[in-house]
């Protein structure tokens, strides 16, 4: 790039200008400054000076108006060559070099071991070295997944290596123009107070991001290709935790152009599921996605399974798996009858939290090894229909966790791994066994074909399974809204709606008075009629509104990842009046809609 025609005081005056003339946010002054002035940043002053001169406002607004920060999941967003909000070899070298500091302030004596491995996306193999070069040069002994592989599998890698961290480079489910990076603790799970937020902060400090030769590396032994090893060693944990049964199943799998196919395809068909066709048009790893509608492969979007459908109906399959790109989620269809050639339905999350769940615990069950002291974990904002689940069977039930899987892995940690059965939540996340602290796809997969094989021998569809796990446990409906809030000014209204919400929340919700509004942020229940409570739980950005009729309630929180509030409801029917499915069905769906209505109407509203 030529040198810049304009000088780094000029160029600021003419930011300054453009944020006067409504062009951009006010905050993106200070970060721009930053990044022009100071010398970590030297390298892309002539892109930064480039811009301005073009008069790329909205480009420097994108990258600018924050930094980009520590999300659920890590750090996550847009790549851009540059800027404090995008991800790029600055912003991914930070997190990498804060993750060093950290891990040797609170460790100073080596020896010090990191683990990392990527996904299909653009730039994730180039990011995963340039981790691995930040380790080395800062000490670190480095574990290389030579290849795109799953999140669940860096996390058992950290576990079975003894590192004291792990990187995963992913975005998940996120668009193509997407990356990121999730940064594990030594116990295989994303970060969790204390460590996230002095993490956070080492993060920030970072000035200089020494960096050895990858290759060399290599070469002296300080990085150590595991693939192989690791794969092995993985698949044995995953055939601990398989159940016996029948295996007479015909399985469609897309891995929606991520790294799935070699975990789950040779998982299955390891375990017996031998009649299983990956699905062409979905098999190509790719980081544009460029097969799956909107180029969004995420399980948890009917609209994904759409083509694979049509193909299922020709084939006679009778179930369809889908995983993202990082193989963390799952997501799966069936047909509604015994007809593969029928009608097919998908499952949403909570249905599918529903299904795994009874069926482990019920394994077990019938193994002879379930006992009080078993349980199993979910979060806040997944079905309740899993206590139902816990009460039947006499174990118990951790459903008070903050939205995220580290939390689910923090209970087995705390509670001890050998009594955990099942760890889900409602965004497709399911784990058994104790070889990762992660959800993981390709078991939720063998998990899903085991049920369904179960099932068909007897005679009956998944969805009429589920059917009879409603008249049993009681009829229960959810639905997840997601309202995006882009850029700068979607922040600030994120903020605006979650103010709103606690200091003058709706009366009604669906036609339902709201009795109370739960605030997880300070831990007060405030009623209708002005009064409060104090009650425990999990402090977290969460707000409930409790409605006059038991299990029919509304949770709102701005989303970890992505720039959206999500607004997850709930309806249930008592076990005794749920023997009409269909009926529940349809005024439980009409609820759902007028609480939607009514939620999207508000945040408008503000």
């Amino acid at each position: 790039m030529s040198d810049p025609s304009i000088s780094v005081d000029d160029c600021l005056q003419k930011v300054r200008d453009a944020v006067a003339a409504g062009k951009m946010t006010d905050s993106v002054v200070g970060n721009i400054q930053s990044w022009l002035t100071e010398s970590r940043y030297s390298q892309y002053v002539p892109q930064i000076i480039e811009h301005v001169e073009n008069e790329k406002w909205q480009e420097l607004d994108d990258a600018f108006w924050t930094v980009i920060p520590f999300g659920t999941g890590g750090r996550r967003g847009k790549m851009y060559p540059f800027g404090s909000n995008s991800i790029n070899e600055r912003t991914i070298g930070e997190s990498a070099q804060g993750l060093a500091d950290y891990i040797k302030e609170i460790k100073p004596d080596s020896p010090w071991k990191f683990a990392i491995a990527y996904d299909t996306r653009h730039r994730s193999r180039e990011f995963a070295e340039l981790c691995a070069s930040i380790m080395v040069a800062n000490g670190f002994e480095v574990f290389f997944i030579d290849d795109f592989r799953s999140t669940p599998e860096l996390s058992y890698l950290i576990r079975h290596k003894e590192c004291d961290c792990g990187i995963m480079v992913t975005a998940s489910h996120n668009p193509p123009s997407d990356n990121a990076v999730k940064v594990y603790w030594s116990n295989g799970a994303q970060l969790i107070p204390p460590h996230d937020k002095a993490v956070i902060a080492k993060v920030a400090d970072v000035d200089e991001i020494p960096k050895a030769d990858f290759d060399q590396a290599v070469a002296d032994g300080k990085i150590h290709m595991v693939m192989e090893e690791t794969d092995a060693a993985l698949m044995k944990e995953h055939l601990n935790v398989s159940f016996a049964g029948p295996r007479d199943l015909k399985v469609i799998y897309s891995p929606l152009h991520g790294v799935g196919e070699f975990n789950v395809k040779s998982l299955l068909e390891t375990e017996g599921f031998t009649d299983l066709e990956i699905y062409g048009p979905h098999r190509e790893p790719s980081g544009d996605f460029p097969n799956v509608p909107g180029h969004v492969s995420n399980p948890e979007r009917a609209v994904v399974f759409e083509s694979i459908i049509e193909e299922a109906k020709k084939s006679g399959a009778d179930l369809i798996l889908a995983t993202d790109p990082d193989c963390d989620r799952m997501g799966a269809a069936a047909p509604v009858s015994m007809d593969p050639a029928g009608e097919w339905k998908t499952f949403n999350g909570n249905q599918l939290c529903a299904l795994l769940g009874d069926f482990v615990v019920s394994q077990h069950q019938a193994a002879g090894n379930l006992t009080p002291e078993k349980y199993i974990v979910s979060t806040l904002v997944t079905t309740r229909m899993l206590r139902r689940v816990c009460e039947a069977y006499g174990i118990k039930c951790n459903d008070e966790n903050l939205v995220g899987f580290k939390w689910i892995c923090n209970v087995m940690d705390v509670e001890g791994p050998d009594n955990f059965l099942y760890g889900t939540e409602e965004s497709h996340g399911f784990l058994v066994g104790q070889y990762c602290r992660d959800k993981d796809g390709a078991i939720a997969c063998l998990l899903m074909c085991e049920l369904a094989a179960m099932v068909k021998a007897k005679g009956i569809s998944l969805h009429e399974h589920l059917e009879s796990l409603y008249k049993k446990y009681g009829y229960h409906a959810e639905r997840l809204i997601n309202v995006r809030m882009e850029g700068s000014d979607g922040m600030k209204k994120m903020k605006e709606l979650m103010a709103t919400f606690r200091s003058a929340p709706p009366k009604t919700m669906g036609g339902l008075a709201i009795k109370s509004v739960a605030d997880y942020g300070s831990l007060k229940r405030k009623f209708a009629d002005g009064s409060e409570e104090s009650f425990e739980g999990p402090v977290g950005d969460l707000i409930f509104f409790e409605t006059e009729i038991e299990g029919n309630y509304v949770a709102a929180r701005p989303s970890g990842t992505e720039p959206k509030i999500k607004f997850y409801m709930f309806t249930t029917v008592a076990p005794e009046e749920s023997s009409d499915v269909e009926k529940c069905r349809g005024e439980m769906e009409a609820r759902l809609d007028a609480f939607a209505a009514d939620m999207e109407a508000f945040a408008d509203s503000v």
